[in-house]
């Protein structure tokens, strides 16, 4: 079942190439807790099909990276890109999108949180197999509060539309 407004964020991880080593986090891959990542912000998250692949560097990232500091000024506190790669292919394709510092390019490399949302997507006859869905979600304190769910091509999970939903 997807996930809809008003549910809490399921239970899982997700990973995250960390490019300074901080206190508590170490140079390379970190895996988190959603649990603790979200507890007391407010957060967007977008979803989307492949690091690298077209639309998502062309498009999606870069919506967000552009109007991150819009998004910020709405009250959001951190903006992540979820997509079903590696955490070293996600730090490659942040450094390439130069999100570094400003969206998090978090790895869900077996899908399992994208499953757990229920926003999963079959992708095998495209080479890919199990991918995430092109979405895009408000969260505050692990709660969806806001949720657009692509059903054909790039049209409701972009930046602006967040923007438009924040007021």
């Amino acid at each position: 079942m997807t996930i809809q407004i008003g549910d809490r964020l399921p239970e899982g991880t997700l990973s995250e190439f960390i490019e300074t080593e901080t206190a508590g986090c170490s140079l390379g891959p970190n895996t988190f807790q959603v649990a603790d990542l979200v507890k007391g912000k407010k957060i967007v998250i977008f979803g989307l099909p492949g690091a690298f692949t077209p639309t998502c560097s062309a498009q999606h990232v870069p919506g967000y990276v552009q109007n991150a500091e819009a998004l910020k000024a709405k009250g959001v506190d951190e903006i992540w890109c979820i997509s079903v790669n590696d955490a070293f292919v996600m730090g490659a394709w942040g450094r390439d999108q130069k999100s570094t510092g400003i969206v998090r390019m978090m790895a869900d490399g077996n899908a399992a949180f994208s499953k757990a949302l229920g926003l999963d997507a079959d992708f095998s006859k495209h080479g890919m197999g199990t991918r995430s869905q092109r979405y895009s979600m408000l969260v505050e304190d692990g709660v969806v509060k806001q949720l657009n769910v692509e059903t054909a091509g790039f049209e409701v999970s972009g930046a602006e539309k967040m923007l438009e939903q924040l007021g």
